[in-house]
């Protein structure tokens, strides 16, 4: 009976104009020793009731944002011949990878309502904790955490990196690099009409250490005297097994 209910709710709603469907390659990273970074795919289409509007512009945002953490940076200055930190900045919570996909540049799709709601842009996906007043120029340290960021390839902004194919499919590939920490990625699809957003879609990627890699790196930081030994232990064998094997080529 209550399935049946909410059955019933549900074709009462109303009919959305346009909504997005999306999938990705994988949903899933394992961080290996050997991992060099990963490719996701991010594809899907726009379901429509009627007819696209002609007079309107269409537009795909494709956002993937790691774990939030928190982060200070410090501004050096010269002093007696030597660079010291003077001033800081505290970041109350900051993407630990964030990548932005868009179909155009993004200043030219989302308006800033629409970013200040949704938080699209690098810039505003930083939460930043309250400054002191003495601070000078605080938004220069948010700048100096996304340029450094982006050298290290873990922010990223795509602009005209989304396909879309008539106004209906779309994709995108989104490389995860191979500094990232393990946790879970939100992957954000964000359709919009004339800057502003229509429908948005999110699912999530979760990223692990593969379980050779966990055990040892847990192994390392809860008993760290005993992966010392089993470190020595494992290097003690390789070298006796290395010179065995130099002097049986010998003879």
């Amino acid at each position: 009976m209550r399935l049946w209910l909410v059955l019933l709710l549900f074709l009462a709603l109303p009919a959305r104009g346009e909504e997005v469907i999306a999938g990705l390659s994988q949903n899933r990273v394992s961080l290996t020793v050997n991992f060099e970074g990963s490719e996701i795919l991010i594809y899907g289409a726009i379901r429509r009731e009627a007819p696209a509007p002609r007079d309107s512009r269409l537009d795909v945002i494709v956002a993937i944002e790691g774990p939030p953490m928190p982060a200070v940076i410090w501004r050096k200055e010269r002093r007696v011949g030597i660079w010291v930190n003077t001033q800081s900045q505290e970041v109350r919570a900051a993407p630990s990878f964030y990548a932005v996909a868009t179909t155009a540049p993004l200043s030219d799709i989302l308006s800033l309502d629409a970013d200040l709601t949704y938080r699209i842009s690098t810039r505003l996906a930083i939460f930043e904790a309250r400054t002191p007043g003495d601070l000078q120029d605080p938004a220069a340290f948010t700048e100096a955490l996304i340029r450094i960021r982006q050298d290290e390839d873990l922010y990223q902004q795509l602009d005209d990196a989304v396909s879309l194919e008539r106004e209906t499919l779309f994709s995108t590939r989104i490389t995860l690099p191979k500094n990232i920490v393990e946790g879970s990625y939100a992957a954000r699809i964000y359709l919009l009409r004339d800057g502003e957003v229509i429908d948005d879609f999110e699912t999530f990627i979760d990223v692990r250490k593969a379980v050779l890699e966990r055990w040892l790196y847990s192994l390392a930081y809860d008993r760290p005297a005993i992966y010392g030994v089993l470190a020595l232990a494992i290097a003690t064998f390789f070298g006796w097994g290395a010179s065995a094997l130099f002097r049986l080529i010998r003879n």
